[in-house]
């Protein structure tokens, strides 16, 4: 679905105020016209009527014609019927002369002719102004003997004066309702924004799970959008770091217990020689593991301003592989595990240092995790423009959980995978960001009890 952009959100809303409102001002004003006006009109112009008809009764000896000419020179149209049925009319004419005989002899016999009230109810502009004789009042009308039929209904101009009052009822409504709408519209226009607000000011008190049901299609919906991916990351990175503290607490503090508890030992005046010597060695492996912790750290807070610092060179990658196989075989035969590889002649531009780590902490975790018994395979093969390099492990495995996760930073596996294995959980994650400055690729495939493989991609030639 296309996206509104608020800028068109507030443009239509715009319009459409005031379309709503000129329709709804129109259709009271209507209302105010058909229900209250019209009768009121009416019955004005009926008391006009009988009050000419009463003037003509008493003043016998003027002409009738005179009077009302001059009262049709005021702003009055009239048609006037005598009993023997002679027909006059005074005024500007009337658009339809339609005006049946029943009505004419009604009035006549003295009957009155509410010929507005009863005009079919039309929009007011139509019914107000339509210049029909239907739409008059009629009153009976003596003069000098005679009986007529007076009907009456004022002309144009003097109609629109009198309108003053009904434009005035629809303007005053149309610009009420508009306020009244614009009200409305931006309150469910800021509304999100609302929202937005009170949640940064529940995530700046610690609290991640805020929940926004923003559902636009503007960029008030996409912020809020992005706000909740925002927030769900915040929230995991907020797990990984207390993760990661408990990690690092724990590697740290299990060897400064080891080194604490050496060094009384070693204060004992009773030991041998053997006895010192072991000791010291127990004491320096502790602090060279505690020396890698460090520069892992160190290591990963500067990854991110690495790109300055690669250098990239012609790189031996076989000979490489093959000296990080001869310094890992020890520790991988201490480890009852199987080695075995497979690597092509393979040349390519890469950082030395960068890519010894990438394949030194790749080769540390399949021994790591792996069992007694087991194997573990490095293969590099050219793949046309690119270098294949996977590092197979037939160890404990991962669930998908774990596997998704894998390469974040800090995040290490649960207790019950990692309990006997020291480590920060650092590695993996150097080691996708040496591969991403490789411009390469890094992938995982594992079951849980059923191995890992990882796959390492880079290019041959690096594109500056």
């Amino acid at each position: 679905m296309k996206m509104k952009t608020l800028y068109t959100k507030f443009v239509v809303v715009t319009v459409c105020i005031m379309i709503a409102s000129s329709v709804i001002a129109f259709v009271l004003s209507n209302g105010y016209y058909q229900y209250k006006l019209k009768p009121e009109n009416d019955l004005k112009n009926m008391r006009i009527a009988q009050s000419i008809a009463e003037f003509t009764d008493v003043h016998a000896d003027m002409s009738l014609d005179d009077y009302l000419e001059n009262l049709s020179e005021i702003g009055y149209q009239f048609y006037i019927v005598e009993d023997t049925g002679e027909e006059r009319f005074y005024g500007s004419p009337f658009r339809n002369n339609d005006l049946s005989q029943q009505a004419i002899d009604e009035v006549l016999v003295g009957e009155l002719y509410h010929g507005m009230r009863d005009f079919p109810q039309q929009t007011f502009v139509t019914g107000f102004f339509a210049n029909e004789l239907t739409n008059t009042v009629g009153v009976p009308l003596t003069h000098n003997g005679h009986h007529y039929a007076l009907f009456l209904r004022p002309d144009i101009k003097l109609l629109f004066n009198e309108m003053h009052g009904l434009f005035g009822v629809m303007f005053a409504a149309a610009i009420l309702l508009s306020i009244l709408f614009v009200f409305v519209s931006t309150y469910y226009l800021v509304k999100p924004i609302r929202k937005l607000t009170r949640a940064t000011h529940v995530i700046a008190e610690g609290k991640f799970d805020v929940p926004l049901d923003v559902t636009t299609k503007d960029e008030i919906g996409q912020l809020a959008t992005s706000f909740s991916h925002m927030t769900a990351q915040l929230a995991k990175m907020e797990d990984v770091r207390r993760q990661f503290i408990s990690n690092v607490s724990h590697d740290i503090q299990s060897p400064l217990s080891s080194i604490k508890g050496y060094t009384n030992l070693l204060a004992k005046d009773s030991l041998t020689d053997e006895q010192k010597r072991s000791y010291i060695e127990v004491i320096n492996s502790e602090i060279q593991r505690l020396s890698n912790l460090t520069q892992q750290l160190l290591q990963l807070t500067s990854i991110d301003q690495m790109q300055h610092l690669v250098k990239f060179e012609t790189v031996n990658l076989t000979a490489l592989l093959q000296e990080m196989l001869h310094q890992h075989q020890w520790k991988i035969g201490q480890a009852g595990i199987m080695l075995r590889s497979q690597i092509d002649d393979i040349v390519l531009e890469a950082d030395t240092v960068m890519v010894g780590t990438i394949v030194d902490n790749l080769l540390t975790n399949a021994t790591k995790y792996n069992r007694e018994g087991g194997s573990i395979e490095l293969i590099a093969k050219n793949d046309g423009e690119q270098v294949m390099l996977q590092v197979k492990d037939s160890g404990i495995g991962m669930t998908n959980e774990q596997r998704a996760r894998i390469f974040e930073r800090f995040y290490r596996a649960d207790d019950a995978r990692t309990q006997t294995v020291s480590g920060s959980g650092l590695g993996l994650s150097i080691v996708e960001s040496m591969v991403k400055l490789h411009n390469g690729t890094i992938t995982v495939d594992s079951t849980l009890h059923g191995g890992t493989t990882f796959t390492v991609r880079l290019p041959k030639k690096q594109r500056l």
